[in-house]
C-alpha cells in the first residue's frame, strides 16, 4: 500500500518535533514543507527521520513568481530563489522541488525570458540530482511547454486536484499529463472559482473516486499527499486528517 502524508504545520500550535509525532502518532508516514533557513530544514529533516517520515517535497516560494517571465532584475531574484529551494533539497535528502509557473488570472504569456530561466533552473537541478516538480495552477500552455521541453529524467507533474476543481473547473490534467506524474498535493473544496480552500478530501465537492481513478490509470505508486489547512487543534485534525488520507488511499489501491 502507498504511503500517506501531509503537509508540515497543517494545523498550527505545536513545534516542529511535537508535530512531527502527532503526524507519525497517527498513520502519516510522509511529509512536505516549504523552505527554511539552513538550519531549521536540517533539523526538520532529522527529525521526519527519527519518527520513521519521508521527507518527499519541498515547496518552492511562489509569491513573485510570475517575474520568471519578466525581462527585469526581478525575474532574475525569482530564480535564485528557486535555486535555493534545490539546493535546500540537496542540503536535506529532499529529491523532489515543487514549483509553480505562474500565479493568478492575469498570469503573463510564455516569454524567451521564462523558457531560458526554467531551462537554467532544471539544468541547475539536475546536477544536483533533484526532480523538478511542476503544479497545475490556472495556465495550461507554460505546463504543457515545460512537460514538452524537459525530459522525464529531468522534471515531472504534480497533480493538484483542489487547483484543478476551483482554477480551472471542466479541464482534467491528469488526462493530459499523469504519465509524468511525480507527486501529489490532495486536498478538496466547494468548486467555487478561485475558491482554494484547501479543506479536507470528502469534505466538499471534487469527486474523489474520479481522483482515485485517475491515480489508478497513471500507474502512480507515490505517496497521497494532503495539502491542507485548518486552525483546529492540531491533534485532532491530523487525527481526521489521517483518516480521510486513509480513506482515499483504499479507493485508490483497490
Amino acid at each position: 500500500m502507498r504511503k500517506i502524508g501531509i503537509n508540515l504545520h497543517a494545523a498550527t500550535g505545536l513545534s516542529d518535533e511535537d508535530y512531527i509525532k502527532a503526524m507519525a502518532g497517527v498513520g502519516f508516514e510522509a511529509c512536505f514543507s516549504g523552505v527554511f533557513e539552513r538550519e531549521r530544514q536540517l533539523n526538520v529533516a532529522r527529525l521526519l527521520e527519527k519518527h520513521g517520515i519521508s521527507y518527499d517535497t519541498l515547496h518552492a516560494p511562489f509569491d513573485g513568481i510570475n517575474a520568471m517571465w519578466s525581462e527585469n532584475e526581478d525575474g532574475d531574484a525569482m530564480l535564485a530563489r528557486l535555486k535555493n529551494t534545490v539546493d535546500n533539497c540537496a542540503a536535506v535528502g529532499v529529491p523532489i522541488a515543487v514549483v509553480h509557473l505562474s500565479s493568478g488570472e492575469k498570469a503573463p504569456s510564455i516569454t524567451d525570458a521564462g523558457r531560458k530561466r526554467y531551462g537554467d533552473l532544471v539544468e541547475y537541478a539536475v546536477k544536483k540530482n533533484i526532480k523538478i516538480a511542476f503544479e497545475n495552477q490556472r495556465k495550461l500552455a507554460n505546463l504543457a511547454w515545460a512537460m514538452e521541453t524537459f525530459g522525464t529524467d529531468e522534471a515531472g507533474f504534480c497533480w493538484d486536484c483542489g487547483h484543478e476543481s476551483c482554477f480551472t473547473p471542466g479541464r482534467e490534467y491528469m488526462p493530459l499529463f499523469g504519465d509524468r506524474i511525480v507527486c501529489t498535493h490532495i486536498h478538496d473544496n466547494h468548486g467555487i472559482y478561485n475558491g482554494d480552500d484547501h479543506i479536507l478530501p470528502f469534505c466538499g465537492s471534487i469527486d474523489f473516486e474520479k481522483v482515485a481513478m485517475r491515480i489508478k490509470e497513471s500507474g502512480f505508486c507515490g505517496t497521497l499527499m494532503l495539502e491542507v489547512f485548518s486552525g483546529d487543534d492540531p491533534q485532532k485534525f491530523l487525527e481526521i486528517a489521517a483518516q480521510a488520507a486513509k480513506k482515499l488511499c483504499a479507493m485508490t489501491d483497490k
